[in-house]
């Protein structure tokens, strides 16, 4: 297949895992609402031994957190496979293409290409919409810069950056007949791997992955499926009627609610354990993409209990906030020197 035999577009562990043909597994690591770098080692370091890359998102739901392109830099100084989201929403194309290049600058060699939540989806509403480009432009844009080492303008990169590509992928939401050929523009512009929208109807999912193969895109792109658990029916109901694109069949909503209450999460992390299971057998499908806000440690479980363990490589165990892979921001290391030098003005 042409995903498994083409170049290398990066040095990355996601793209030698996945053309080495194994079952790949990615998480998100839910980014902290805070200035402190020990709190993404901590999340990170529950999914070292679970995630062959950790997505870095970028304001999803239109909420403000800490950056991508930040949790980055703090991932990759700790020997971690980051993928940094890129949305479109909050920056233009200037900004974008410099912040392609500084990530690639810090070891960064994943990047997924969203278009973003419109502003009115979060909590500032208020906020400017940019929208320069859209996810399709942005992946041309991210493969003219590797692929042809130059900018939008022309003007010639000395070194270009070496990233895998990714996109998302909705298979559960209407025009059904339209997603694959949505999926073929997203590959045409320099997808290389697609992570999903959630998966809670496996059905859905076998008839759109046949008409992938069909148009033989399977072939072309490494899909990962996204998952996720639900803590309840509470959660599974809000889910399907706040969250834009989320699908959650009534069956799975039920047997949630008929579970006893002190076992709902358990109930949960099992049927995204079974969920696992059953994608894992579709012809097509070469990963999961594990998705629980602020629960790194049901990901780390449901991985083992999927069975999908060992990992083909592991992050040594560390605490950079300890040891040489963290420094401390220059304008706090020299804080000192502004003080003697104000003081001896005074």
């Amino acid at each position: 297949m042409e995903k498994y035999t083409s170049p290398a577009k990066s040095a990355g562990r996601l793209e030698q895992i996945l053309k080495a043909g194994h079952f790949a597994v990615t998480s998100e690591l839910s980014p902290p609402d805070s200035a402190d770098p020990a709190e993404v080692y901590e999340a990170a370091n529950i999914l070292r031994e679970v995630s062959d890359g950790i997505n870095a998102t970028d304001g999803s739901g239109a909420h403000c957190h800490m950056s991508s392109v930040g949790i980055c830099s703090l991932l990759t100084r700790a020997d971690y496979a980051p993928i940094l989201q890129i949305s479109c929403r909050d920056k233009n194309r200037i900004a974008i293409q410099g912040d392609i290049l500084g990530a690639a600058a810090m070891g960064v060699m994943n990047i997924l290409c969203l278009t973003g939540d419109d502003v009115t989806a979060g909590d500032q509403p208020q906020a400017k919409r940019v929208f320069d480009l859209d996810c399709i432009q942005l992946l041309r844009t991210a493969r003219i810069m590797r692929d042809k080492g130059v900018f939008l303008s022309g003007r010639e990169l000395t070194t270009p950056p070496k990233v895998f590509l990714g996109a998302a992928a909705n298979p559960f939401i209407p025009p059904k007949d339209w997603r694959p050929l949505r999926l073929a523009k997203k590959i045409e512009a320099g997808a290389d791997f697609i992570q999903t929208q959630y998966c809670y109807d496996v059905p859905m999912l076998v008839e759109y992955m046949k008409r992938v193969r069909d148009m033989g895109l399977h072939e072309k792109v490494f899909m990962l499926i996204g998952v996720g658990p639900l803590r309840s029916h509470r959660a599974a109901e809000f889910m399907r009627n706040n969250v834009p694109g989320v699908h959650i069949p009534d069956s799975i909503v039920d047997r949630l609610k008929k579970t006893p209450k002190g076992k709902k999460r358990a109930e949960g992390n099992k049927i995204c354990t079974e969920i696992i299971q059953q994608v894992r057998e579709i012809e097509g499908v070469d990963g999961v993409h594990l998705m629980a806000y602020r629960q790194e440690e049901a990901v780390a479980q449901i991985v083992a209990d999927a069975g999908l363990l060992p990992r083909p490589y592991t992050v040594p165990e560390m605490n950079p906030m300890e040891s040489d892979y963290f420094a401390m921001p220059a304008i706090e290391a020299s804080m000192g020197k502004y003080d003697t030098m104000f003081k001896a003005q005074a």
